[in-house]
């Protein structure tokens, strides 16, 4: 095996350690692949060239990749990854007095056991107790817990 041969391998394998930490989730194949190549990189160098120029292959790799994941993470690399949105949903917020126990409505989507339905001209996230609604459906309130309404067929 020769040293540029050794270089590739090492450097493939800081590609593959970049590609899990940016791309891969979690500890996978790609991963510990990366590490497992530049581990065998290293032994063959300590083989090929002797310990004093084996000790220079660890050093140069170590600073490396120290140096790689300083430019990537200085760089805004994480910021072009990561997600940047806001969440903009809310939770159903019952105003005092708005909506009673035995008010009628539509259903808008299929209910099973939730989903929306208006009354009064505003759409609400609404749950059954047991059975399936169809949309298009009326339906009364039954009962009003915790900010959470629940309805049946009128």
């Amino acid at each position: 095996m020769s040293l540029t041969l050794i270089l590739l391998l090492i450097a493939l394998g800081l590609i593959l350690i970049l590609l899990e930490v940016f791309v891969v989730p979690g500890t996978t194949i790609v991963g510990i692949s990366g590490v497992a190549l530049i581990i065998f990189s290293i032994w063959e160098a300590y083989k090929l060239l002797g310990t004093h120029q084996g000790h220079i292959v660890v050093a140069i790799t170590i600073g490396v990749i120290v140096l790689t994941f300083l430019v990537t993470f200085k760089s805004g690399t994480w910021k072009r990854v990561m997600l940047s949105t806001n969440i903009e949903g809310k939770v159903n917020v019952l105003e005092d007095n708005k909506l009673h126990v035995g008010d009628s409505g539509k259903a808008i989507s299929r209910i099973s056991p939730a989903g929306t339905a208006m009354f009064e001209d505003e759409l609400y996230e609404v749950h059954t107790i047991g059975d399936f609604i169809d949309q298009e459906t009326d339906l009364i309130i039954s009962k009003i817990e915790d900010n959470k309404i629940f309805v049946k067929r009128k």
